[in-house]
């Protein structure tokens, strides 16, 4: 009995996250999108907080969790723009397992296709056996089928695993126009693999290959060619209007036998198109495999393009007319910062800086000049703790702050905002006991990123360590204003929780000038630094209050040094 509650629970909370996140990925499109995140990291962490409070493992139950999963079947771009390098990354990117079967190597680039090796028809068989045979495949997406014989082994093997959904991206020209696939291949597209597939995505000139050459110009004539096709056999037909000539918006047309969905986007100006069919295709199939319906599927995957070739349409790779895209939204911000800083080095806790958004206005002081007085002073780290301040404010402050910063060489952290710390690329975050798990916003930000966790019990403290946390703050030491019914440790329960701690620990609660030297000389290793808001952002000049503390801190860490040795 109690394991049919905890299944019909598992099953009442996947349904509400995949309605939930398949609103909110649609909201992603459109500006702002740092709201849209914001509500979908809130969602997550409220997910676990319930899955926790109900009983329910938020880890897996090893035996019966499902990883959707995608193969693609499709040649290799060895620029990887393109092909089975777009597929996986696109897949990577939608959280979705991603298989492959080559069916050629393609040698290409920015400028074109210098040439195309097919894989022997048997090797290609055996790849679909041994994939299909034993993963569990939620999805086939295929790309380049580059002979009659594979095309004919791909549609056997299908009948013989059966899977949940096959989407035929039917790659016969590629987005620079350069031929792959020939013409003795479209009797059998249209014959065997068609009516197999429940949907199918050409663009507009694979639409007109299929359809013995007629002429595709216009929407209605997108319409009349998706009939035409769906004719064929095809559950659902996508005819993608990227090349339609004097449209400013980009335009697809969906027809499912029944209805007709006119998909509109703002056309994207960028020369990094390359792979976008690709990447739609595997989108698609991405979204199927999670369970998603098709009209669902296809809007997350032109929102998923739409967004990407937005971020990357100033990246330069390679030198011809037309570059890859970046599916992961990663690239841009790691070229363009030279002052990105190295792994995590506890010595950064020496003199941690907190703002306050209150102190800040109480002071006429914007967030950006008490962050840079605070580092022009000696602050080795900053945190953002902005309760009061607008999302798209907060926002923009974060990246006037993170500049400031990288060109001195501090961390820059933000207090709770996962969302806020992602949007602007801040090098962490710095979460407490009731907000989200720090391993859970490691998943987020990725193992490069700084992450702290307020602890006032050694059993936090170890709780973080397990999560993957790279430092604590144990606090409040002394009654502090800056936090409504804070519970105070004292000396003692820092001593108490530093002992305990395997990771570094910096000390917060009302330090100031009067009593750091006394908190740093509790005499345990692991204790780094302290943190401090008042003694710093509460004054009329913060340069000479942070200039004042560092010095104060620095001769107290030259004292025990000395006598030490």
């Amino acid at each position: 009995m109690k394991r049919e509650k905890i299944s019909s629970i598992k099953k009442s909370l996947s349904a509400l996250y995949m309605a939930s996140l398949l609103r909110l990925s649609t909201l992603l499109c459109s500006p702002p999108r740092i709201i849209c995140l914001e509500l979908l990291l809130k969602l997550l962490q409220k997910g676990f907080v319930t899955m926790q409070e109900k009983g329910v493992s938020t880890l897996s139950d090893d035996s019966k969790m499902k990883i959707p999963h995608v193969l693609t079947v499709a040649g290799s771009d060895s620029g990887a723009g393109a092909g089975i390098q777009a597929d996986i990354k696109t897949c990577a990117a939608r959280r979705v397992y991603c298989s492959t079967v080559i069916t050629a190597v393609t040698a290409q680039n920015t400028v074109g296709v210098q040439g195309v090796s097919n894989v022997p028809e048997d090797f290609v068989a055996e790849q679909l056996k041994s994939v299909l045979s034993d993963m569990q495949v939620d999805v086939v997406k295929t790309g380049m089928l580059p002979s009659v014989i594979i095309v004919k082994i791909l549609c056997k093997t299908l009948r013989q695993f059966p899977v949940q959904a096959l989407v035929v991206d039917p790659v016969m020209v590629s987005t620079s126009g350069d031929v792959l696939a020939g013409p003795s291949i479209l009797s059998t597209f249209q014959e065997e693999l068609l009516p197999m597939a429940d949907i199918i995505t050409p663009n507009l000139k694979e639409a007109s290959a299929l359809l013995n050459g007629i002429q595709l110009e216009t929407v209605d004539d997108m319409r009349f060619a998706a009939r035409l096709l769906h004719n064929m056999g095809p559950k659902n037909v996508l005819v993608k209007g990227g090349d339609l000539p004097d449209s400013s918006d980009a335009v697809d047309i969906l027809y499912n036998g029944h209805d007709f969905y006119e998909l509109r986007s703002a056309r994207i100006k960028t020369r990094n198109t390359h792979g976008t069919g690709c990447s739609l295709a595997s989108c698609i199939a991405a979204e199927l495999a999670k369970g998603y319906p098709v009209l669902s599927a296809v809007k997350v995957a032109k929102c998923f393009v739409e967004t990407a070739l937005d971020y990357s349409k100033e990246i330069v790779i390679g030198n011809g007319p037309q570059g890859p895209f970046d599916h992961l939204l990663r690239l841009k911000s790691h070229s363009q910062d030279c002052h990105r800083l190295q792994p995590f080095n506890p010595s950064y806790l020496f003199l941690y800086a907190v703002t306050d958004s209150g102190m800040n206005k109480r002071w006429s002081r914007s967030i950006v000049k008490a962050v840079k007085a605070a580092i022009d002073g000696g602050a080795t780290i900053v945190q953002l703790r902005e309760k009061d301040a607008q999302t798209k404010d907060f926002l923009e402050s974060a990246k006037a702050c993170l500049k400031i910063c990288r060109s001195h060489g501090v961390p820059l952290l933000i207090n709770d905002r996962v969302d806020v710390a992602i949007a602007c690329d801040a090098d962490g975050v710095h979460v407490g006991q009731s907000d989200m798990p720090a391993h859970v916003a490691r998943t987020l930000l990725g193992p490069e990123k700084i992450i702290g966790v307020s602890c006032k019990t050694p059993e936090q403290a170890q709780q973080a360590w397990i999560d993957g946390a790279d430092y604590i703050g144990c606090g409040c030491v002394y009654p502090t204003n800056t936090k409504e019914n804070n519970i105070t440790v004292g000396l003692d329960g820092l001593k108490t929780v530093c002992v305990a701690s395997k990771l570094p620990v910096v000390a917060i609660g009302g330090i100031g000038l009067s009593n750091a030297r006394v908190v740093m000389e509790i005499g345990v290793p692991n204790l780094k630094g302290v943190a401090v808001v008042s003694a710093l952002f509460d004054r009329e000049c913060v340069l000479s209050e942070t200039r004042k503390l560092h010095t104060m801190l620095s001769e107290s860490t030259i004292g025990d040094t000395l006598t030490n040795f």
